[in-house]
């Protein structure tokens, strides 16, 4: 399972591309992945209304007051719309060309006040966030964009009040923890960022069944062998990238470039050589589909415990 993060029209024009170069900027890559390997199936992350300019405070003085700093913006954001992406219909389109490619989204404006500027659901209410998902589905309803049925909250950040409105709006799915250390067994548990208490190599279901958890275990400085070792004890390899790579002084180490393309087109290559067909290749919505039928509203397949996630690891 690949997903990538942060997915919107910005491009380079604009100070870094997150796709809105199309095919000649990060999204080139994922073209040339699917292209390369039949079997692969992509989920694009993409934000409906990107905001966030910076993701560290750039306001040093307001950032030292107390409290204050909590509940003001530390950074300067974009105009709300301008990234909206019903009025980037050329963008839209090209995503719609990639093959075997599913969109969800990634939050909705991807900026919050105080200092964890991407950390987008971090104190509103269940009827709060539920406006912000329900908001979400509208604007890639306006734009004509098809979305699956699932979330990644960014920074993997949940709280109670995000789980609630992703149940009451409907959503089947999350990809809202990280764990890229935690040695692959079925007893795991995910221990690095996002929900606490949830598997690390298999789906979790959260909310009395009603909502079912999957966590990102690989990325571009995780080594092959980690891998194998998931697929060996029948885990989901879950990998994660993100389609920028470099704004301003930061560098995403999981970033979509030539050199984590080709580390991808290998690994691939050696799963598909090693396990043949013994591997499904699928997506979030595709493992939603399989634990539906495989549950039957019961959860004697999957891990025993059955979190209630209210807190995430930073």
């Amino acid at each position: 399972m690949l997903t990538v993060d942060d997915v919107h029209p910005a491009g380079e024009k604009d100070g870094y591309d997150a796709g809105g170069d199309l095919g000649r900027g990060a999204l080139r890559h994922i073209a040339w992945l699917v292209d390369r390997h039949p079997e692969l199936r992509v989920t694009l992350f993409v934000t409906p209304d990107w905001r966030q300019i910076s993701p560290f405070p750039t306001r040093p003085l307001l950032a030292r007051i107390p409290v204050v700093s909590e509940w003001v913006r530390l950074a300067p954001i974009l105009p709300k719309g301008t990234m909206r992406l019903d009025r980037h219909p050329e963008f839209v389109r090209f995503l719609k060309t990639l093959p075997r490619t599913d969109f969800a989204a990634h939050g909705l404006h991807h900026c919050h006040p105080g200092p964890r500027i991407g950390m987008e659901f971090q104190r509103q209410s269940p009827a709060e966030c539920a406006r912000m998902l329900r908001e979400a589905k509208r604007v890639f309803e306006s734009a004509g964009l098809p979305m699956a049925r699932g979330h990644q909250p960014p920074l993997w950040h949940v709280t109670h009040s995000f789980l609630s409105a992703c149940v009451d709006v409907g959503l089947e799915w999350i990809v809202a923890g990280r764990d890229l250390f935690t040695a692959p067994s079925d007893e795991g548990i995910a221990a690095m960022n996002g929900p606490v208490g949830v598997s690390m190599m298999h789906p979790t279901l959260l909310r009395d069944g009603r909502l079912l958890h999957l966590t990102t275990n690989f990325q571009a400085t995780s080594d092959v062998d980690r891998a194998f070792a998931i697929l060996d004890r029948g885990g989901l390899l879950a990998i994660k990238a993100h389609a920028i790579k470099r704004v301003g002084a930061y560098v995403a180490l999981d970033g979509l470039d030539e050199v984590y393309r080709g580390y991808l087109d290998a690994l691939l290559r050696l799963i598909e050589e090693r396990y043949g067909s013994s591997v499904f290749f699928t997506n979030p919505e595709g493992v939603a589909q399989c634990v539906a039928k495989r549950t039957r509203g019961t959860l004697a397949d999957f891990p025993a415990q059955q979190p209630e996630v209210g807190s995430s690891h930073e």
